[in-house]
Parts: structure tokens; sequence; C-alpha cells
């Protein structure tokens, strides 16, 4: 719908220092949008950039509505104007552009155009063009719980980025849970060269929402800067009244090519190109300002020579300013964990009554709920009544600690992961676990948000830490086959910025889960289902108990061979080990419990000892994550061995749904002693 408040703002209303302060803006945003493809003419930087130009009205609107430290905003990489309407100056413009040290979004980490300042609460985002709604949605759902009612949170991007699906999935989710969430999309009719009627059949893309329970949605002229201003005033000040989202459809021309390495004259002829240039809204706001005589050519010329002064001042301190160094690059990939002062080798000597692991994981997280109260899960299926999810892991949690915080999410892999991206960014105390996928193999459509959130912290330069668990019921040996068999951390270990544990007993899944949920950071949380309720995996628990990451765990002392392992493949093991001790052979077992960070003092220390290695997971051979263990071994250790390393793993197959197939693909006892065999043998 069109707004129907009364004018707020005109060019007669409207005050002339306010004008005037407009037009500053403007022609700022405009001297730095045109200067910065100079830079990499120059080879000084800024090989990526988005021309704002035709953009002006709704950016310059975005930045005056947003609060520094009140509200939160989400810009995306054309969003230049938007950024310097809310504040930044043009040497923080310029410093991103040409990634210098000094850039507040993240030290030069980011690509140039990804203006942020997190002091400021301008989000970072990333190059995934329109991901940042879930971070939207994840924030406005922290407002909400906060009860945080003066505040909303502004997320910006582009027409053609709407259709991806987690847009829709982000915009679903703040309709549903009503939260104060205003969506802007800056419509200028091209995803690169891609014509809008490629992307949707609606003309207006925000059509497509019409149907959105609990969405309001503006249509404003976005070259014009006064429908502008008036439409994104009334969305932000509707959302906050009745703390729902808005989603304001701006037009816009885009002046220029989509990007610095873009050519749109290979796609736009003379005349549409005559027709972006002559609805430029820097240029129509002037003679407006002439026109109506809210200013003088002597005022405007005046505050066009302050801009141009302050841009060259900008330029040569930016030149000045030093770049990040090559040894920085392992600063701030992960925030250092969590450290337990009575359990530092995450052993301990308690005997009471063995539990069984799913009890384990149960009894810590409704302790860390009750020791942390800004604590929260969510995921699929995982309240409902007296179900906890699919495995009852999440047993009577809502019960205790109330749908604020345990709740069940939409059937949206991706939403799940990135929402709490969203929420954690409100406040450092925040912890997040969320079931990522009812079983890993259902993960792969949160990989998107996966992936972007390993490199967060990173990306900006340790301003932003995503502290969330993420729980994901995997392995075999319980006969699901496909999506409800397999063992992915072959394939989420790779990231850095992620810890990765793996338990196999009760205890070191409840120390490991307590001490995930009292790091920053980001952990993946691989919990082996076939042991959920296995009496071989039960052991005491104290109640205290926690695991340091990167701290390998010895099953078994042995002298003859190092069986190297992690989950279901343990118990596997430490059978071998048991049968092949009938035979005279000694074999130590070494469980990993965490693979990244990985104890490579421990292996070595048994590899030393024993001379001999046999590498045992479940996931398949080729690609899994016994390969980095094995060339850890061989990078390292090689001096120590008297054999070649062996793996064993599942095949180079899915798992089958039939018993008999699962069988042949999975390793088990059998294959691991033929192994140990001939790794002894040799």
């Amino acid at each position: 719908m069109k707004s129907n408040v009364p004018t707020i703002h005109s060019i007669k209303k409207t005050d002339k220092e306010t004008l005037h302060r407009w037009y500053y803006l403007l022609y700022l945003g405009r001297s730095l949008d045109e200067r910065a493809p100079n830079y990499l003419k120059q080879a000084i930087g800024w090989s990526y950039h988005a021309p704002a130009a035709g953009h002006d009205g709704i950016q310059l609107a975005i930045g005056q509505v947003f609060r520094k430290n009140k509200d939160h905003m989400f810009p995306y990489y054309r969003d230049l104007q938007t950024v310097v309407s809310a504040g930044l100056t043009a040497e923080e413009v310029i410093f991103n552009g040409i990634s210098r040290d000094a850039d507040v979004a993240g030290g030069g980490r980011h690509m140039s155009n990804h203006f942020a300042k997190p002091a400021w609460n301008i989000h970072n985002v990333s190059s995934s063009t329109g991901n940042h709604t879930l971070h939207a949605t994840g924030l406005g759902r922290a407002l909400k719980t906060y009860e945080e009612k003066d505040a909303v949170v502004i997320s910006s991007q582009g027409e053609s980025s709407v259709s991806e699906g987690y847009v829709y999935e982000a915009i679903n989710g703040a309709s549903n849970e009503e939260l104060p969430v205003v969506f802007v999309f800056q419509d200028n009719g091209y995803g690169i060269s891609v014509p809008k009627e490629d992307q949707t059949a609606n003309r207006k893309v925000a059509k497509n929402f019409e149907g959105f329970k609990n969405l309001r949605i503006l249509y404003c002229n976005g070259k014009d800067v006064f429908d502008s201003m008036n439409t994104m005033i009334e969305a932000v000040e509707w959302s906050k009244k009745e703390q729902k989202p808005v989603l304001v459809h701006a037009n816009c021309v885009r002046i220029g090519s989509h990007s610095n390495s873009d050519r749109h004259e290979l796609y736009r002829d003379d005349n549409e190109l005559n027709y972006v240039k002559e609805y430029d809204p820097l240029a129509k706001y002037r003679r407006m300002l002439l026109r109506y005589d809210r200013a003088t050519e002597e005022e405007l010329n005046e505050i066009e020579e302050k801009v141009k002064e302050e841009v060259r001042a900008a330029h040569k301190t930016a030149l000045a300013s030093p770049l990040p160094t090559p040894e920085s690059i392992h600063e701030f990939v992960i925030p250092e964990p969590y450290v337990s002062e009575k359990y530092p080798e995450g052993l301990h000597n308690y005997e009471g009554e063995k539990k069984r692991l799913i009890d384990g994981l149960n009894e810590t997280l409704k302790a860390e709920f009750r020791h942390n109260p800004d604590t929260y899960i969510w995921g699929q299926d995982i309240a409902n009544k007296d179900k906890g999810g699919i495995f009852n892991v999440t047993m009577g949690m809502q019960q205790e600690f109330g749908k604020k915080r345990v709740f069940n999410a939409p059937i949206a892999e991706d939403f799940i992961m990135g929402t709490a991206n969203g929420m954690s960014r409100y406040n450092k105390d925040i912890r997040i676990v969320v079931e990522g996928a009812e079983f890993a193999d259902y993960f792969w459509p949160a990989m998107e948000q996966y992936v972007e959130t390993t490199h967060e912290y990173w990306r900006t330069k340790g301003q932003y830490s995503p502290n969330i668990v993420i729980r994901l019921a995997s392995g075999g040996y319980i006969g699901g086959g496909l999506y409800h068999s397999q063992t992915t951390e072959g394939a989420l270990a790779t990231f850095p910025g992620v810890r990765v544990v793996y338990p196999s007993f009760a205890d070191d899944a409840a120390g490991l889960l307590r001490t995930a949920m009292r790091s920053e950071g980001l952990t993946l949380f691989l919990e082996p289902k076939a042991l959920y309720n296995a009496p071989k995996a039960a052991t005491s628990v104290p109640d205290d108990f926690e695991v340091p990451f990167g701290k390998a765990r010895i099953r078994r002392e042995g002298s003859d061979l190092t069986m190297i392992t992690y989950g279901n493949t343990t118990h596997f093991c430490l059978e071998a080990a048991e049968k092949l001790a009938e035979e005279g052979v000694d074999v130590e077992v070494l469980d990993l419990r965490s693979l990244s960070p990985l104890d490579e003092e421990s292996i070595l220390k048994s590899i030393k000892k024993t001379s001999r290695a046999l590498v045992v997971h479940e996931d398949k051979v080729f690609g899994g994550f016994g390969g980095e263990v094995a060339s850890t071994i061989a990078d390292l250790g090689f001096k120590y061995l008297d054999a070649p390393i062996r793996r064993v793993g599942s095949e180079f197959t899915p798992v089958g749904f039939s018993p008999v197939l699962e069988k042949a693909v999975l390793p088990n006892t059998d294959k691991i002693i033929t192994a140990a065999k001939e790794v002894l043998e040799f």
C-alpha cells in the first residue's frame, strides 16, 4: 500500500538547516561513490564497488531514521549513501574501500563496499546476497524477547536478492513471530545484468509477500528524498508501535553498472542509459532546493566545496593509514574458549550411578539453562508437549524454562542457523543452542548460514562472536538409510572458525556440552545417536563436569598399536582391542573427542609409544576426517612409525536402508580387527 500518513517532510515544510544537511550528506555520498573507481584504476584498492547513484533518496532516508546504538542496521553492498547518512565519515568509507587496518567494518578482512560499524549496531554482512535478512529476523527476536520496544532492525537489500529462498524464510519468520523488523527492497530493475522480469512474475517484488499475515507493505519512490523519508519514518514508527514487520519497496534507478567489473552498456541501450541519468535523485534534489528558494547557488557551492575538501583530506589520511599485517591472519579466527580449572584434562574419578548419554545431554542442558538465564534453544520438533525432539534430548525443557527460551522452529534449517546468528548479536551474554536439523544429514540446507557464521568473528576482527552451539544427531547403526544415517564431520570440519566435537560416552558428552555452552564462539556438537540409550556409552557423570576442547582421552592403554577414533567407532575399537588382547596384542585406543581443535600432542605421544597407527571413524574413508589425522601423523610423526598408516571407515557409497546394505557400508569390529592385523604384520 502507499503511505497514507500526513506528510512530515516536503521541500516547503522541512526547515532549511535540515535540507542543507541532507544535501551535504547526499553530495558527500555521491562524491565518494564517484571517486571509488579511481582507486582501482590506480591499483590502490576498492576492487569491488557497487555504485549507489540512483538509490540516493531511499538510502538517505534509511540512514536518517537509524539511531546508532539503539536500532540495528544491516546494509548491503550498495548502501554507501546509507552508511554516510547514518554517520560514517569519509575516512571510514575510504578505509573500507582500500582495505586499511583502520577499517571499522573489519580491518580490511572483508570485500570493499561492505560497510559496517559494529560499535554503532551497523552490522557487518557477507557477500552472500540477502542472507542478512535472517540475521535481522534473529535480532528482531532478541528485541522482542528483551522487550526493547523503542528499537527496530532495518535490513536493506536489492530486489533481485529476494529470489533467494532464505529471504522468504526470514520474512515469514518475522511475520509469524511478529518482530519489529523493517525490510527495505531497493529496486533498480536489475540483478547484475538479469532484468527483473527474469526474477519474478510481479512487477514489484514486494507483491510476492502480500499474503503474509502481520506484515505491512509500503511502496515509495526511492529516487525522491521526501517520499523516501516519509515512508521510512512511517515504517519505523509503525513497526515499533505494533511490534510487527514492515516491508518497504523503494523504486530506484541504477545509474551506473552493477559494479566495476560489470559493463552495463552490453545489456542496456542508449535510451535506457539516458533515462536513468535524467532521473538522478541528487540532481533533482539540487534543482528543487533552488526552484523553491530553499537554498541559493552560493550556499550549495559552499556545501560542495566543503565536501570536496573533506574528501581530499580523508583520501590523504587513508593513503597514510597502514595496511593489515600478514601476521594478523591468525588473529580472531575463533575466540578463546572457556577453560575448566577443576577438570583441565577433561578427566574425573567420580564413581556414581551410570547415566545414559542422552541423560547426560539433557541434564547438562538444563543445568546450563539454570546457570545462564540468557540461554536459548530452538529447532524442529523440540518443544511439543512432553516431547523433546525426535530423540527426546530436550525433554522437559520447555516446561521448566518456558516458551521464550525453548521453542519450535519451522522446518527450515537455514532459518534455524541464520536467526541464531542474528539473535546472538544482541549481547555477549546470550548463548544459543540449536538443533540444526532433526538428523545431521538434513543440515545441508543450512550450509550457507553455517559457512557464514564460521567466519563472522574473523571477518569483523573480533567485534562479533556468534556464541552458538549446533547440535546434530549423527551417524548410523539405527537402520535409517539416506538422510538418517550419515556422518558429516569430514565436510563440516574443513572450515576455520568453528570447533567440532564428537563424544563417545555420556561423561564426555556432558562435559563437552557444558564447555561449549560456556565458551564464546561457534561449536558444532555431533551426537552419535546410536549411543543415546546404549549401555556401553553410559558412565557416571559429575554434576559440574567439563571437558576442554582439543584434549583426547586414552580409553585403553596399549603398546603395540594405536587406534585413533571417536564417536560410534570408539566402542568398536575397544571391542577389537579386547579381542586382539586374547591373541597377545596390546592395543591403545585414543578417543579424540575433539576434532577441531585436534589434539596432535596426544596423537604423537601415543604413536611414539606404539609405532603403529590405525585411524578409525564412521565416515567414508575417501574424504573423511581420518585423512586429516593420517596426514598429521605423516607430517609430524613419520619418524616414529614402523608401518604405514591405515584407515578404516565407511565404503565410498551412501548408507543404505536395508540392514544388509548398512552393514556392508559401515565399519564394525571385524573390519577393524582385519585392518589392525594388516598393520601389525607389516
